[in-house]
């Protein structure tokens, strides 16, 4: 019976798994970058819209039918060019008869009427063969010149304004136009409490009236601001947290909290802690580290 006994026990210790040592520890490949000083701006983006504010109204000279109309939407005319012909009623049923009796006379009763400046026809209110009488509008030419951005800037921002006379209006198109602020009216807005502000424009191309583009106001300038990329700032799920992995080895990562300031395209302020230009912020495969993680510089390539 000891026999049997002992033989088991030598069997279950023949075939007990073996003690092994300890699983390696995981080793994140990462990528590493420093902070470096850049000037940056902290800005807002507020509405405008454009508006030409010259415009100038064609207006017939002759109670009388248009004869000719060398006018359409859209098109650019210039100073002197010919834009309808008129002709009295009058003219219309005797003129040939008067010719006929006296060719010297030479009567035509055509009144002309021609663009008094350069600009953009932007409305005809009347064809060939309408009836007008003296005085009335016929067409409304924009002077292309006159183009111009209206900012209605909540009066709260007003302070801003002064520092900001030279900036961007950016169009919906991506196309940036430098602008600055020619004037102001005054007067507030009683529900919205906003100021209207003139921005002029140099514009290459024609841009319709209406359309809605974003003026971009500095509100405060960095010039030697501590950044590191976006990239390397991770983030708690309600975002009221932030911190970086720094390496204090070659191969261990420490999570360090940092206090953010203002942010750019790619790139964010530092604000506190002070990191100098030798400490190594991971910037790739960050996420998801814990605390003193054992990592692996990659080199590029």
């Amino acid at each position: 019976m000891f026999g049997i006994i002992m033989f088991l026990f030598s069997s279950c210790v023949n075939n007990a798994p073996e003690v092994t040592a300890d699983a390696p520890l995981t080793v994140t490949p990462v990528e590493v970058t420093g902070v470096t000083d850049s000037a940056m701006n902290d800005y807002i983006d507020i509405s405008a819209v454009s508006a030409y504010l010259e415009k100038s109204f064609v207006k017939a000279n002759i109670n009388g039918y248009v004869e000719k109309a060398n006018i359409k939407l859209g098109q650019q005319v210039g100073r002197g060019q010919l834009l309808f012909s008129l002709i009295t009623k009058e003219a219309r049923s005797i003129g040939n008869t008067v010719n006929k009796l006296d060719p010297n006379f030479k009567f035509s009763g055509v009144s002309v009427i021609s663009a008094d400046g350069m600009g953009i026809v932007v409305q005809v209110n009347h064809q060939k063969g309408d009836y007008v009488q003296d005085g009335e509008a016929m067409a409304t030419i924009s002077n292309r010149n006159s183009l111009v951005f209206l900012l209605d800037l909540p009066y709260e921002l007003n302070q801003i304004i002064s520092g900001n006379q030279n900036l961007n209006v950016i169009l919906p198109d991506g196309v940036e136009l430098s602008g600055m602020v020619s004037g102001t009216m005054p007067a507030v807005d009683s529900l919205a409490q906003t100021q209207r502000y003139i921005i002029k424009v140099n514009a290459k191309k024609d841009i319709p009236e209406g359309l809605i583009a974003k003026v971009r106001l500095t509100k405060s300038a960095h010039p030697k601001a501590r950044i590191l990329p976006k990239s390397a700032i991770l983030s708690n799920e309600i975002e009221d947290e932030f911190w970086v992995m720094k390496l204090i080895n070659d191969s261990t990562a420490i999570k360090v909290i940092v206090e953010k300031g203002i942010e750019g395209a790619g790139s964010v302020e530092i604000l506190k802690p002070i990191f100098s230009k030798t400490d190594r912020i991971i910037k790739t495969g960050n996420y998801g580290l814990a605390d003193t993680a054992k990592v692996k510089i990659q080199k590029k390539p």
